[in-house]
């Protein structure tokens, strides 16, 4: 018998040989599941791919039915009546078509010792998770890491295991080598396509080898499979991968993923070809692979840890003297080799794997140096056997080009911003996350500039839009955004799409009849300027359906995306390519104290950009195949890096340029192309793996439902068969040949992970007390604004995460998922005191508010550029008519730069300011 996803139903392969009591028992046990799914159906669950089973003896199974949501299956004992609920498609779900019965997979429980994961099958016997601890060794030359993370695999049972395990790599990282260790012997693997792979992998198990499978889900998502653990046996797997470290501002930064968080899986369930908490989806037809079982939570009782560490150790080399040294995730212990030399290493070796690895250095000086690094085989391929490979698409020479940016020069004549903040408060950024957010947020808005517009929009299950059209920056408007923000909690599922849709233009906002919308056109004049719309998306990026909202982010090039990652285990794949495919920039917030700093950085990003429309003219070298072929605007002192080829030696005189404070840039720089260079031999798989994304980002909707268009999925493959290279169509696989695993029951064992530090498993699952089987039975209780499964999302558990902390109201409850509304907030956070000022607030900056306030106070005391009663201000007008300005002249208003058009500066007495805040085309005031 086969569920919907094609595998066999757990425990369908035995049939009960109890007398017509116990089966009287056992229908009836069958038909009540039944019953209370019917109940689940009528809250829109979808069908997913568990099974009911019910049993009048251990191992014996009666019937089967498909659960809600694909959360596993009820094991339900005939003599004793006691229930067990697991979170995955089966008790201990191979994924691989096994057909071991309910009760010989047996339940989860988490033991009270350590802390640590426990199996226990029927006959009350146990197994720890097969995953004992990984090592990370990290070495760092200049720009590039080489890192190694050894796996290792235990089996302290009697019965053979095959242990799944889903954990994050680096998204621009290059994997390209792994090594399967089986006691004494060493097994070095083979590049192959995936589905080929997928087979040499399973005729080997089936065979009783031991092996090892190693597939990417996602740029940092991969899977591991390891068949054939024999008891008492210790097996390890070694995974190497090489990627280029950051640089900002004098500062690098070293960042290893350590565990996937729980995403949100939006549409219908369509079946389940994996184990994982949530089924397959039209959306995201991978779900099952990407959503491994959380401890505490799906695999064993609240609390239970997932019962493996990490340990992890990075020997840096900077090449210059290093400054400070520091991780703001984990404690470390630092030995100073050299003045640029060091060994890092985590100070606890067995630490929780829960959240990000983040080390960060500062070199002496401050500022990036020109760097070109070459590697050129002299026409001749590598080949990974230690012999020499015939001449192929490899041949010729590979580089990395660095290039310095220039200073930052302040641009007098910014172009005004419309800024539009994108806040998550989905379930998953309940607590530490949604809380940073706000603070980084609340920020960003009280320090708006004069002439900037700017709107809010939040989304979970639902998208709110806080004003109908972007807003000037008055004190009556940033009030009524703080207080909204004020009032965010993080509940529900994660529908990012209709947010990206609406803050990036395709939904029009259009003004309403209230006075403080923006002008929808900018009234013409010398000052009148398009503004550019900037987006600032604050999110954990806890999403199944990453690739699809970076395509849509691609369809909307006129606007710049700028992206938060708030916590400690973000999904960096998705926040990185937002900023790519938006030409923006990207910012991560791991901790509150980081907040202010990050809003900071994100204004003088946003207004002051180091160099934008940059070129290189490669003056005639042979170069080809160079990434990024668009090159970013840079928005921080970080240099510019390039990757690669070259048909043969030559040197001569490139040039960058650019536009630098609106004016242009130019700069020389001279460059030797090598004939032969036989360092740097990972440049390769780096430009094959800067090349892969290039391609994948050419057809992302594809790429998420696993079919692009042909002729990027043929050369994808290409590239990583022949430079080594894990990628969505090629995988790893290992096979120990000279040992035969004994017979006998075999364990297939999904991996649990941890919850990332600071995400909120209730936010995410729901108010579940333990298994999944508890949520299930507890009232539901709807996430404010957040759709019922009938829309198709999976966030969680069963109930696709719409269990919240909050309750909602009965209008909100009305609310369908796919609706966008808009919300106002109450009464200001901050109230002026004088009741004569109240008017100002609808058309004065705060700043000039301070100033104006103060001098009200005293007429001597010095405030702010405050001469003789007058001040020199900027006034925003929606007409400039002569009449107008004649108005403006009756006032005692001295125009003083520019033509009198939608933006006019001059100097005003300070007792004329309440006249001038009543002018119905006066929109905004502010300080020059």
């Amino acid at each position: 018998m086969k569920n919907t996803a094609g595998n066999p139903v757990a425990g369908s392969s035995k049939s009960s040989g109890a007398n017509s009591n116990a089966v009287t028992a056992r229908t009836a046990v069958v038909i009540a599941a039944l019953l209370m799914l019917v109940a689940f159906a009528s809250w829109g669950i979808q069908a997913g791919n568990g099974s009911v089973i019910a049993s009048g003896e251990p191992g014996a199974v009666s019937g089967s039915a498909v659960a809600g949501g694909g959360a596993g299956f009820l094991a339900t004992s005939g003599g004793s009546g006691a229930a067990s609920w697991s979170g995955g498609k089966s008790g201990i779900a191979s994924g691989h078509g096994s057909t071991s019965s309910g009760g010989e997979r047996g339940d989860v429980r988490g033991t009270s010792g350590d802390g640590s994961l426990q199996i226990v099958d029927k006959d009350g016997a146990g197994l720890f998770c097969p995953l004992k601890h990984t090592d990370v060794k990290a070495e760092i030359s200049g720009f590039l890491a080489r890192v190694t993370v050894t796996q290792e695999f235990t089996n302290p049972s009697q019965d053979n295991v095959e242990a799944i395990y889903v954990f994050p790599l680096p998204q621009d990282s290059a994997v390209d080598d792994m090594t399967l260790h089986v006691g004494d012997r060493v097994v070095r693997s083979l590049i192959k396509k995936r589905d080929e792979a997928q087979k040499i992998y399973e005729n080997a198990r089936n065979a009783g080898h031991t092996a090892a499978l190693l597939n990417q889900e996602r740029p940092n998502i991969f899977t591991q499979s390891v068949a054939n653990i024999a008891p008492g046996a210790n097996v390890k797997v070694e995974i190497s991968y090489v990627e280029t470290l950051k640089y900002d501002a004098g500062s690098y930064e070293f960042v290893f993923p350590m565990v996937v968080g729980p995403r949100y899986i939006p549409g219908p369930a369509t079946g389940q070809q994996a184990s994982g908490w949530s089924p397959d989806t039209n959306q995201v037809p991978d779900a099952s692979r990407i959503t491994p079982p959380v401890a505490g939570l799906h695999y064993g009782a609240k609390g239970t840890r997932a019962g493996h560490d990490i340990s992890l150790s990075v020997k840096l080399d900077a090449g210059v003297p290093i400054k400070e040294l520091r991780s703001s995730s984990h404690d470390v212990q630092v030995d100073n080799t050299s003045a640029h030399s060091a060994m890092v290493r985590l100070k606890s070796e067995n630490a929780i794997p829960n959240r990000d690895f983040i080390l960060k250095y500062d070199v002496a000086g401050g500022k990036i140096e020109d760097a070109l690094l070459v590697h050129a085989n002299g026409g001749r391929g590598r080949d990974y056997k230690g012999g020499e490979a015939e001449p192929s698409a490899r041949q010729g020479g590979y580089f990395t080009f660095i290039l310095q940016p220039p200073d930052r020069a302040r641009d007098e004549d910014a172009t005004p911003r419309e800024l539009i903040f994108v806040l998550d408060t989905s379930g998953s950024m309940s607590g530490f996350p949604i809380e940073t957010a706000k603070k980084t947020m609340k920020r960003a808005i009280e320090h708006l500039r004069p002439g900037d517009t700017f709107n809010l929009i939040t989304f979970s299950g639902d998208t709110h839009i806080l004003f109908p059209s972007p807003v000037l920056a008055t004190i009556a408007n940033l009030n009524q955004a703080l207080n909204f923000i004020d009032g965010q909690r993080g509940g529900g599922g994660t529908e990012m799409m209709k947010a990206i849709r609406a803050a990036l233009g395709e939904q029009q906002m259009g003004c309403g009849p209230t006075e403080n919308c923006a002008l929808n056109e900018r009234v013409s004049g010398s000052d009148s300027r398009t503004p550019v719309r900037v987006v600032c998306f604050m999110t954990d990026g806890y999403v199944g359906n990453d690739m699809q909202i970076v395509a849509e982010v691609q369809k909307h090039p006129e606007a710049r995306v700028f992206s938060f990652g708030i916590g400690t285990a973000v999904n960096r794949f998705l926040l990185e390519n937002m900023a790519r495919a938006g030409r923006g920039e990207v910012e991560f917030v791991t901790k509150e104290a980081e907040a202010a700093p990050a809003a900071d950085r994100f204004y003088e990003r946003v207004h002051t950009p180091v160099l934008t429309d940059i070129s290189i003219d490669w003056n005639g070298l042979p170069v080809s195949d160079v990434m990024p072929t668009r090159v970013m605007d840079l928005f921080t002192a970080k240099p510019l890096v390039l990757s690669g080829r070259y048909s043969g030696s030559g040197s001569g005189t490139i040039k960058l340029r650019g536009m630098r404070a609106g004016k242009r840039y130019e700069r020389e720089i001279r460059v030797s192309l090598p004939a032969n260079e036989p360092a740097n031999q990972s440049l390769e798989q780096l430009w094959a793996r800067n090349r892969i994304e290039k391609l994948m980002s050419q057809d992302w909707n594809g790429m998420q439902q696993g079919n692009p268009r042909t002729e990027l999925r043929d050369e994808i493959t290409q590239l990583g068969l022949d430079y080594r290279l894990v990628t969505q169509f090629t995988s790893f696989v290992a096979v120990e040949e000279q040992t035969v695993v004994d017979g006998g029951r075999t364990r297939t064992i999904q991996v649990p992970v941890e919850m990332p530090q600071g995400v909120s498993r209730e936010g995410v699952f729901g108010e579940s007390k333990g298994l999944a089987m508890q949520a299930v039975m507890a009232p539901v209780t709807r996430a404010y604004n957040a759709p019922l499964p009938t829309s198709g999302g999976y966030a969680g558990g069963v109930l696709g995460g719409v269990i919240a902390n909050r309750k909602s109201s009965t209008a909100d409850a009305a609310k369908s998922a796919d609706e966008t509304v808009e919300v106002s907030s109450g009464a200001p956070v901050v109230h002026v005191k004088d009741e004569k000022l109240k008017e100002l607030e609808s058309k004065l900056h705060p700043g000039l508010l301070t100033v104006y306030e103060c001098w009200n106070r005293s007429k001597t005391a010095k405030c702010g550029n405050v001469q003789n009663g007058r001040l020199a201000i900027q006034v925003w007008l929606s007409e400039s008519s002569p009449s107008v300005m004649k108005e403006l002249q009756a006032l005692g208003f001295v125009v003083q730069k520019g033509k009198a058009g939608a933006q006019v500066h001059g100097t005003l007495s300070l007792e004329k300011l309440q006249q001038l805040a009543a002018m119905k085309q006066v929109k905004l005031v502010a300080l020059e």
